[in-house]
């Protein structure tokens, strides 16, 4: 069975941090790009990073840029998502899925994983 499998997530207080994680099975990440997408409620999906099949180009939204890193680790199957100076804001459901590029992201989604930040 091919599945995406999300952990690290939980409750945070703001400015601290969290390292999110997306391992797959029944199949190999190696040639697949990773997207990370988030949900708060009442709000759509949005996509907040990917990360290219060899890990070469990286791509963020503006809200996560320049505090929140995408990485990748093929030799364990599974792509990080970390999570520094988190904000009230990014207290959502976050999912990962896998494309053959950051353009074609949504052949496989995991079942999201909560992120909460407050005090």
């Amino acid at each position: 069975q091919l599945q995406l499998v999300e952990s690290g997530g939980g409750l945070v207080q703001p400015g601290g941090s969290l390292r999110l994680s997306c391992a797959a099975s029944g199949f190999s990440l190696d040639y697949y790009a990773i997207g990370w997408f988030r949900q708060a409620p009442g709000k759509e999906r949005q996509e907040i990073s990917c990360i290219s099949g060899n890990g070469g180009s990286r791509n963020y939204a503006d809200s996560v840029k320049g505090r929140f890193t995408i990485s990748r680790d093929n030799a364990k199957n599974t792509v990080y998502l970390q999570m520094n100076s988190l904000k009230s804001e990014d207290t959502a459901i976050y999912y990962c899925t896998a494309g053959r590029s950051c353009q074609r992201l949504g052949g496989y989604w995991g079942q999201g994983i909560q992120v909460t930040v407050s005090s």
